[in-house]
């Protein structure tokens, strides 16, 4: 996907998350934990936003009173943690959506197809904390209906679920882009996760889990065929 941006008036001083800030806001577009603004981005900015990240991170372990001069474990963190945050855990939101090559449904496909499970990794929006789980992905394709590349499912799941959320959100925006992908009569996305906001703080609860799911089409009106998934995947 090409990246584009809207050209807005900017001071070229302007620090470059104010710049990126700028344009987002100009065509009026959201720019929530979850959201992807990667078309915002003009390339080379990335780079500067790492470094940018990096010197308030240093403002943050300074503020928590942490020698990183003499300390040989901090000097080198500020910046671990901005590339961490910008390539890795919140990399979902500063890149483009991964490239899918998707393919008409030839054969006629008309069975159900899971996908499963498939190991996602994110972070909760309100502490920053990982969330660790596994999705499974219901398909009931249509003879219209575009197909994907197995490992396309994860990657898609990737993109999505690297940036900072809440599980139930992230959940929809995985399920509804792959309904806009493929196109087919059903499709339902289960997400079960750990959540260390829970295991390192408040309650401390080390055992809960959270499962949620989202379903569309013939997987809301056909009960048979939402039991035959969900059996299946307790497998």
């Amino acid at each position: 996907m090409a990246t584009s941006y809207i050209p807005v008036s900017e001071n070229e001083t302007m620090p470059v998350s104010a710049r990126i800030r700028a344009r987002l806001m100009a065509s009026k577009e959201r720019f929530h934990a979850n959201d992807n603004i990667a078309h915002h981005i003009i390339p080379g900015e990335l780079e500067e936003l790492l470094d940018e990240v990096s010197q308030r991170m240093q403002g943050v372990l300074e503020s928590l009173v942490i020698d990183t001069s003499s300390d040989h474990n901090t000097q080198d963190t500020a910046r671990r943690v901005a590339k961490m945050y910008l390539q890795e855990v919140f990399g979902g939101r500063y890149t483009p959506e991964p490239a899918v090559t998707e393919f008409p449904n030839v054969a006629h496909l008309n069975e159900l197809m899971i996908i499963g499970p498939v190991t996602v990794r994110s972070a909760c929006s309100h502490h920053f904390c990982p969330i660790m789980g596994k999705v499974w992905i219901g398909v009931m394709p249509n003879q219209h209906s575009n197909l994907i590349g197995l490992s396309k499912y994860a990657r898609l799941a990737a993109w999505v679920m690297n940036r900072p959320q809440i599980q139930e959100e992230a959940v929809k925006q995985l399920a509804d882009l792959l309904q806009e992908k493929m196109q087919p009569d059903g499709l339902a996305v289960i997400m079960e996760a750990e959540h260390f906001c829970m295991h390192w703080r408040g309650v401390k609860d080390t055992d809960a889990l959270m499962v949620n799911s989202v379903m569309h089409g013939s997987f809301l009106k056909d009960p048979a065929l939402r039991r035959e998934f969900l059996s299946l995947i307790k497998r």
